[in-house]
């Protein structure tokens, strides 16, 4: 893995965060969106402890930060940018998707459902992009999902998984709150690979943790997410029969 990084492999953090209803309303202490200023809510504190890990592989630190299941003006959005800019949807640093987050908050609509499989289909097309062209094969996404709840897009997020399973990708969901994840196993494929009908993934590309088993120790949610990335990368460039570049001096 290190191999690769030193030879100049870029990483690319994207979030998406859960703007349905479910989380419950944003100005109310019981939801999950609830902006305390003396504490910050598991969203704020998920997105932190994982993605200061990530910034320090992500060269740029612009990350593209996402929303799904809000309602802007009379449309549901499952794919928009948190900065309300989606020719532009970078923000600089985890702080910035921290404050572009928070803004979202005061401007969308909570709503539904909860679909995945936009997300991760916008994430796999750069990712395609990418591995088709010689000159930026040595780039790899991850994507961070933080969500309260059950899937309701369940058949077609695992479609668009077996589909990124091939592409240089990795998705990491974090589940916030305290509802019922069991759902969420079936994708992280520690045991077998996903499956739909004839469809197989290539890898096991999903890793998903519950905040809650976290919550003291935040800083061990990085570790516990972030483990397997390093060999999701390195399976998937050997596959590939991408090999590291020499290590830039």
């Amino acid at each position: 893995f290190l191999e690769y990084i030193m030879g100049g492999c870029q990483v690319n953090f994207t979030v998406g965060v859960d703007f349905t209803a479910s989380n419950g309303d944003p100005r109310k202490p019981s939801s999950l969106h609830y902006l305390d200023p003396y504490r910050p809510n598991e969203y704020t504190r998920a997105l932190v402890a994982v993605g200061s890990v990530c910034q320090d592989y992500d060269t740029d630190k612009l990350f593209p930060a996402l929303g799904f299941g809000a309602k802007i003006g009379e449309q549901v959005s499952h794919e928009f940018a948190l900065n309300g800019n989606p020719q532009n949807p970078y923000c600089s640093g985890i702080q910035g998707v921290v404050q572009a987050y928070h803004t979202a908050l005061q401007s969308v609509q909570l709503w539904g459902p909860t679909n995945f499989a936009p997300i991760i289909n916008h994430v796999a097309r750069f990712a395609q992009q990418a591995a088709g062209n010689l000159a930026t094969q040595q780039q790899y996404f991850i994507l961070l999902m933080l969500t309260d709840g059950v899937i309701s897009d369940m058949m077609e997020t695992k479609r668009a998984v077996i589909h990124a399973s091939r592409l240089p990708m990795s998705i990491i969901i974090v589940g916030v709150g305290d509802a019922n994840f069991t759902a969420m196993n079936e994708l992280d494929a520690d045991e077998q690979k996903l499956r739909v009908g004839s469809e197989v993934a290539e890898r096991d590309i999903v890793q998903f943790v519950p905040f809650r088993e976290f919550a003291a120790f935040p800083e061990n949610l990085a570790k516990a997410l972030l483990a397997e990335v390093p060999g999701q990368l390195t399976e998937h460039m050997r596959r590939h029969g991408i090999a590291p570049l020499t290590a830039r001096t």
